[in-house]
């Protein structure tokens, strides 16, 4: 039996899929705890900040966390599928128009970290 490339990949990557997709959104203010390494030790550290944006697709699919740190932009970018990536808690669900939010780059102070909180009340039926 001989496999094409692509279905070779696949079978490859399958293994090394995360078993519980993580559950966020563009726009949502998380808090991501990652394994760090550091000589013999290991221990869990919180990155907490707002997804600004989601890209790539299978085992290449990153994410990218803002938050301001004295006053300074940090950004980091995490792979989706990487067993360092420990957990991905949501701490608020944000309600934004657009897939890459680069625009709060630019912004400074309270508005550089101000997303619309999404609304999770349910309307009645009539």
């Amino acid at each position: 039996m001989k496999l094409n490339k692509g279905a070779l990949l696949d079978k490859i990557e399958g293994e090394q899929f995360r078993k519980e997709p993580l559950k966020f959104n563009v726009g949502d203010t998380v808090r991501v705890h990652t394994k760090v390494v550091e000589g013999d030790k290991e221990r869990v550290q919180v990155f907490a900040g707002i997804v600004i944006g989601i890209r790539g697709h299978g085992l290449n699919e990153t994410f990218t966390v803002r938050r301001i740190s004295y006053g300074e932009g940090v950004e980091r970018i995490f792979p989706m599928h990487s067993p360092r990536v420990e957990k991905v808690e949501v701490e608020r669900q944000g309600k934004v128009r657009r897939a890459k939010l680069t625009y709060l780059r630019g912004r400074v102070g309270k508005s550089a970290m101000t997303v619309d909180e999404k609304e999770t009340t349910t309307k009645s039926a009539k």
